[in-house]
Order: C-alpha cells, then structure tokens, then sequence
C-alpha cells in the first residue's frame, strides 16, 4: 500500500471527530478469483460504490456477504527472511511449534509460520525473545484453495488490485489469486 495513502488516511482520521466503520466487501475477480476488501470508512455508500466500481473496471463483481469468505481461514501468519538469522531451519521449526504454531514451512529465501489467532501474540512474542526480525507478522485472511490465472487474468488481477490499494478507505486485500 503506497505511503501516501496511509499518510492522508492517518492525517484524516487524526483531525477529525467522526465515526470510523469497520467494513467487508467480497467479490470475484477475473476469472472467478476470490476477492475480500476490508474498509474502515465514514461514508459505507461511498465505500461501497467506490469498491463495486473497481470491481466492474476490473472485470469482477462485488458479491454478497459471505459469498467468498467461506474459502479462507483467518491466521496468524509470521514471515522469517533465512538471511536474517543464524539458526537452522530445524531450530527455528522446533521453536515456533513448541510455541505454539500449526504449521511451518520452507522455501529457498523465507520461513512462514502459520498460527491460530488466539495463539497469534504468544508465538510472535516467543519468537522476538528467540530473536527472531519478522519480514511480515499479522493475522491475514488465507485462501484453503488457489486459482492461477494465465497472462492476461494476472494483468487484470494486478489492475484490480492496485486501483482498490488506491481507495483511502481500503484496508487490506486478501485474494486466493496463486501469484
């Protein structure tokens, strides 16, 4: 998310007296990819127009509630870069699940650690006093299937992504896009 966006939403909510809404919209992306957006906004009609013309330029739909979400799982995710520590990757898998994890898996460059919401803060607080640096450390929406898109599915997915990251209001997007 640019920093200017996060800047003028921080400034906006810092000067002003109104109520802030927590608000979820989902919908399907090019080729049926699964699209949830969470919005903090003091204007839900606004929001929602906003979103659902994002979706309509990108080629998706704004869905219903509930209509995607039933293919993620709410998670706490811990993202390690292997050149930021000198353990081992049995050292560290050891670590995390003693603390507390569900799941621990390697690739060529990162360590992720998949966590239980409520089990979140103790295994990344654990993990600190262990210390471990985090690239990425919070509880994400993950997809339990993915979708993979040819050239101009992932160009589409791309422009979608980037105009909602444009929205002041938009929080976080999660997608089951196989990037």
């Amino acid at each position: 998310m640019p920093n200017d966006t996060i800047n003028n939403a921080i400034k906006k909510a810092s000067t002003s007296n109104e109520n802030y809404e927590e608000i979820t919209y989902e919908g399907y992306g090019p080729n049926g990819v699964a699209v949830i957006v969470e919005a903090a906004t003091d204007n839900k009609n606004r929001t929602a127009a906003d979103v659902r013309h994002v979706f309509d330029k990108a080629g998706g739909n704004l869905g219903t509630t509930g209509c995607v979400s039933y293919m993620f799982n709410k998670k706490g995710v811990i993202v390690v870069e292997k050149e930021s520590t000198s353990m081992d990757e049995d050292e560290i898998m050891m670590l995390a699940v003693d603390s507390g994890a569900e799941d621990f898996q390697s690739s060529e460059e990162i360590y992720e650690i998949t966590t239980d919401p409520a089990d979140f803060s103790m295994v990344r607080e654990k993990l600190e006093e262990a210390g471990l640096e985090f690239l990425e450390a919070e509880v994400q929406m993950v997809p339990t299937t993915t979708v993979s898109l040819d050239e101009k599915g992932r160009e589409k997915m791309e422009r979608l992504i980037e105009r909602l990251e444009e929205l002041d209001d938009v929080a976080n997007i999660y997608h089951n896009w196989e990037e």
